[in-house]
């Protein structure tokens, strides 16, 4: 049985390279740009910290909140991928889906906070991975991936002028097909998961 506090910069690594591979501060550097795009001013800060805050509450009650709603994860994560569905078509087809009609400084809040880097993904693997680590490891893990998220939101002018437009242009398509690919993954497995369970229930 895995100790709670015990400290391990191996364990540290490989929870950091499984949650980075999945929150991927980097590809979302064109889904930025395109909401800043829509003159959406986007505060790195309160965005990082509004994903740190949906995480941890995941984290430690996110079975107890999907069960006091009578939500499964599989159903969470189901509905949480046909958003980023709709978030890539965006990318790939140059069209606006999400209208920034939203309360003034909650358009950028979603769909950045939710459900790009605090989504059905992260939760979905912080539920599944929190046995394999110490907890202690595991919230350091997340801790310097939001760090990653803050530098890369705060830094993504830098990013822009570095690349040129047509640079982010391309990226955007890239990582459009990314998202894309992501999202049917997330949705296909999860929907598997529901059908198995139902027909056990029969």
């Amino acid at each position: 049985m895995i100790e709670m506090m015990s400290f391990d910069l191996v364990q540290i690594g490989s929870a950091f390279m499984v949650l980075f591979a999945i929150i991927d501060p980097l590809g979302s550097v064109p889904i930025v740009q395109t909401i800043a795009a829509k003159g959406v001013k986007i505060s790195a800060w309160k965005i990082t910290l509004i994903s740190y805050a949906l995480m941890l509450a995941f984290f430690f009650a996110g079975d107890f909140i999907l069960n006091f709603f009578g939500v499964d994860i599989s159903s969470f994560a189901v509905a949480g991928s046909i958003l980023l569905f709709f978030m890539a078509l965006e990318m790939l087809l140059d069209i606006e889906i999400f209208k920034n009609n939203g309360p003034k400084g909650m358009s950028s809040i979603v769909p950045l906070a939710f459900p790009l880097y605090a989504g059905p993904g992260v939760f979905t693997a912080l539920l599944t991975i929190r046995s394999e680590y110490a907890t202690v490891n595991l919230l350091t893990a997340l801790t310097l991936n939001i760090l990653c998220v803050f530098l890369v939101l705060y830094a993504t002018n830098g990013i822009r002028k570095v690349l040129g437009e047509a640079g982010i242009y391309l990226l955007r398509k890239f990582f459009g097909l990314i998202l894309l690919a992501i999202s049917i993954k997330i949705f296909v497995e999860n929907l598997q998961t529901m059908v198995q369970l139902f027909s056990i229930t029969q």
